[in-house]
């Protein structure tokens, strides 16, 4: 098996993760969304099986109803930073595999915007995430702590860089020849 054979290999499984990123990012925003509105329609107002979902939420969690409106509306941000990123991703491996190579100038000029989306989207949702978390704790007296540090999507989105010139290289070499 040829170099070039292992690389769509990978492009082909990175399309996949790719994809499936996205639909469990949209899983949990729908969720969050979801239970942000049951905890806004009264959680001592539904009941299942006789007890009330404050409580249900409250046991099963260990955080209280503020915490939990807080993580979720962080997880909103958080997690359509990450829906953006994968469709991006996803949008390079397909075209990687259009063109059955990454060493073409188009392609390495994709990877390079990949890697600066990357940074920039997770750096943006980062600060955004941090801000509500703030406010919203704020306003909720009694919340618990969130730890928000994810900055290592800043260092995938420089290795993208990175690559982004190792192609652009394969792909002047290739014209030379």
């Amino acid at each position: 098996m040829s170099s070039l054979d292992k690389i769509q290999k990978v492009s082909k499984l990175g399309k996949i993760l790719c994809s499936i990123v996205f639909v469990f990012c949209m899983i949990g925003i729908i969720g969050s969304v979801i239970g942000i509105a049951f905890l806004a329609a009264g959680v001592d107002a539904i009941h299942i099986g006789g007890v009330t979902l404050k409580s249900i939420v409250q046991i099963n969690s260990g955080t209280s109803i503020e915490t939990a409106n807080i993580y979720m509306s962080v997880a909103i941000i958080l997690c359509s930073g990450e829906a953006v990123i994968a469709k991006f991703a996803e949008h390079y491996f397909k075209g990687e595999l259009l063109d059955g190579t990454p060493f073409n100038m188009e392609r390495s000029k994709e990877l390079t915007r990949l890697g600066i989306i990357t940074i920039g989207v997770s750096i943006v949702t980062e600060l955004v995430a941090a801000i509500v978390y703030e406010i919203m704790s704020f306003i909720f007296v009694s919340t618990d702590s969130l730890e928000i540090g994810n900055w290592s999507s800043v260092g995938i989105g420089i290795t993208f860089i990175v690559v982004s010139l190792i192609c652009r290289y394969g792909a002047d070499r290739g014209r030379e020849q």
